[in-house]
């Protein structure tokens, strides 16, 4: 008998077992003879052990967490972000004109005129920070599907990766040869001319080697006006194993990203064509783009100490070259051309003792740019005006304990420490004049929450954290004088679970209710006078409040469960707001919808096939801080429909069915008139099928 797999008890027991046998067939039947038999444990996977360790680590965290399955993603089109995060309640994620440039907040982050630094969410991938050290992500986009999953850490709950942001982190987990097949093609399009092609080729070396590559090309046209996107991307990583314990991997990332903006447009010119572009944005005047080139290189080294013990360190490097002509009037344009250069490590080191799991950790990052702003015409750039040098840097120290005191009650109590440093150099070329700001910002943000365990399959929970954000250094190069931090508290209560419905059915849901009490957010308007040059100040009180909620059913049709219903529906209200401010009083923060719901109703089949309708609603919201603009409501329907086996996958995705006009987004303003041209329409109806063939 082969048995080193087994764990001493559960061997014990199985050779008792099989004494007791032998000795009654022995005694009944005399001597027989038996064949070898062999007992060996089952191996799961690294990648299934990795998947359940985060499900349970969402259980075990007292506000929301959203686990996204790209596999489940990927049933339709995915063209960008806001494809991915579709179904995270919180989320608002819109793309401007279709391609990869997606504005997003997460619970009232970011909802300002400076929308484009896209700050108050921290990224990761494999644990490693993307967002600049500064905290923006201007131009750090993550490819969803190079990712296996993603978890999304929605406000103080991204503790665990050392953030303290009012949006919170999201976390990508990258695909490995350790769960992708070792050859993978696939294909898809369709409308607006969008073509997406991606070919994986992964293979793992007698256990102690992986390696993977990652070709993909996407191309789109666009349903508006000057609104064409080129994109080539590799994606490379590679494992190996030390020891038992201790491995390491190698990420590789270049991405080379072309895209035209057709910029907005006004409430007359949406109705009279909403596929133009902007006059100004086209060729032969601004030619507004933004092309980005990136390098990244990445390493994460694991040493699983023992069952009890983990410990993991990373470093990361990555170089971002942007060319971006984006204003253009007879008097005045701009293009902005700079390298960006960041800098990251990490370590994180968890450890169980009795009824705790504390987990410690860093992050820190330095962020340096290096460029300037140039007058141009037709994206050809002419003479630099300005030259700019930032610099910024950011240590984030965090400390958490997880302590089940008693049967079904666990308490989590933690802190992170921040030490943040700015600093922002503009020199005009004309005059030789500088303009500089630089400041330190430090603080100590305490967390403690608590989960009671109703039953095996339902909790509620509540906590108490501090939000904290250094200003990024595009907000204190805007700012006219030296910016404070965000900070405030944030209290949450919620309760997620899952129950039966019958005998082969059941329901979950995922429910948080938020209030978040800031000082000093940090907020943009542009500048009335110089169009795409904006001012930036502190806000003295605000108040980002919310709910959010997830609900999801699998209603079995038959005994059999071969026929299935499976619904889903993402909603989120917010009410985010000045707090009896001088000039604004308690006028709604313009950016974000008050409501959003987002869901889908699929039959399944157990051959794999599945089809069903989809449905999103976002309702009216502002466009001004005076809350004199308001951007309409919409309803936009949709169909979803493939079918997959071991070896294909196959979908086909019908959106906007019934061709409704909506704005996707917009620009804000302090105070929006009805001539400003701030609106982005959204895609008409559009229809995508794809292919993915696995070896």
């Amino acid at each position: 008998m082969n048995d080193n797999n087994l764990k001493t008890p559960l061997k014990t027991l199985v050779l008792a077992c099989l004494a007791a046998i032998a000795t009654n067939v022995q005694a009944e039947h005399g001597n027989i003879e038996l064949e070898q038999l062999e007992v060996t444990a089952q191996h799961i996977a690294p990648a299934t052990l990795g998947i359940e360790a985060e499900k349970r680590e969402i259980q075990q965290t007292p506000g929301a967490v959203s686990f996204i399955d790209m596999e489940s993603v990927t049933e339709g089109q995915v063209s960008s972000l806001e494809d991915a995060f579709r179904y995270v309640p919180g989320v608002w994620a819109p793309s401007t004109s279709g391609n990869d440039s997606v504005f997003f907040t997460s619970r009232g982050s970011n909802l300002d005129a400076a929308g484009y630094d896209m700050n108050g969410i921290k990224l990761l991938q494999d644990g490693l920070p993307v967002t600049a050290a500064d905290g923006n992500n201007h131009n750090h986009i993550i490819d969803p599907l190079s990712a296996q999953y993603a978890v999304f850490a929605h406000g103080a709950n991204a503790m665990k990766y050392g953030a303290s942001t009012l949006g919170g982190a999201v976390n990508f987990i990258t695909r490995t040869a350790h769960n992708t097949s070792p050859l993978s093609l696939s294909l898809s399009g369709g409308s607006h001319g969008e073509r997406l092609t991606r070919l994986t080729a992964s293979q793992v070396f007698n256990g102690y080697g992986d390696g993977l590559v990652t070709i993909e090309n996407k191309e789109w046209d666009g349903y508006r006006d000057h609104n064409k996107q080129t994109r080539s991307s590799i994606y490379a990583n590679g494992g190996i194993r030390l020891s038992d314990t201790v491995s390491t991997r190698f990420y590789v990332t270049h991405r080379h990203d072309d895209q035209e903006l057709p910029s907005s447009l006004s409430r007359a010119e949406v109705r009279d064509d909403p596929e133009q572009a902007n006059a100004s944005a086209k060729r032969g005047a601004g030619h507004f783009q933004k092309d980005v080139d990136i390098k990244r290189v990445a390493n994460k080294t694991t040493w699983d100490i023992d069952e009890n013990r983990r410990f993991e360190f990373g470093v990361s490097f990555e170089e971002q070259e942007l060319h971006h002509p984006i204003v253009y009037s007879p008097f005045f344009s701009l293009l902005i051309d700079n390298t960006v250069r960041n800098a990251g490590t990490m370590a994180r080191y968890q450890h169980k003792v009795g009824n705790h799991d504390w987990l410690m950790g860093f992050n820190y990052g330095e962020t340096r740019v290096d460029g300037g702003n140039y007058s141009h015409f037709s994206g050809d750039k002419t003479a630099q005006s300005s030259k700019t040098e930032n610099y910024a840097d950011t240590l984030e120290l965090f400390l958490m304990d997880r302590w089940q005191f008693a049967d079904d009650w666990t308490l989590i109590a933690g802190a992170q420490a921040v030490k943040a440093e700015r600093e922002v150099k503009s020199t005009n070329l004309a005059t030789s004049a500088v303009t500089e700001a630089d400041d330190d910002y430090n603080s100590i943000n305490p967390r403690l929450g608590l989960i009671y365990q109703l039953s095996a399959d339902t909790s509620v929970y509540s906590s108490l954290s501090r939000l904290f954000e250094a200003p990024t250094t595009y907000q204190l190069d805007d700012g006219t004088d030296t910016l404070d931090a965000m900070d405030g508290e944030v209290f949450e209560l919620g309760t997620r679970g899952h129950k039966a419905l019958g005998v082969n059915s059941h329901w979950g849901w995922d429910v948080s209710a938020y209030y978040a009490k800031l000082d000093n957010e940090i907020l943009s308007v542009e500048d009335p006078a110089m169009p795409g040059q904006f001012i930036t100040s502190n806000a003295d009180d605000t108040i980002h409040a919310g709910i959010d909620a997830l609900l999801t059913a699998d209603i079995a049709l038959t005994d059999d469960s071969a026929h299935r219903l499976t619904p889903m529906v993402s909603l989120s209200w917010n009410r985010f707001r000045f707090d009896d401010d001088d000039s604004l009083n308690d006028n709604t923060l313009p950016g974000a919808p008050k409501f959003v719901m987002k869901g889908e109703m699929l039959y399944r089949h157990k051959n794999g096939f599945y089809f069903g309708p989809t449905v999103d609603y976002v309702s009216e919201r502002y466009a001004d801080f005076v809350n004199s603009y308001k951007v309409d409501s919409y309803t936009l329907f949709g169909l979803k429909s493939g079918w997959s086996n071991q070896n294909f996958k196959v979908f086909a995705e019908v959106r906007n069915l019934f061709e409704r006009d909506y704005i996707a987004s917009h620009s804000v303003r302090a105070v929006a008139a009805e001539t400003d041209a701030i609106l982005s329409p959204g895609a008409p109806l559009s229809a995508y099928v794809g292919i993915e063939y696995k070896l």
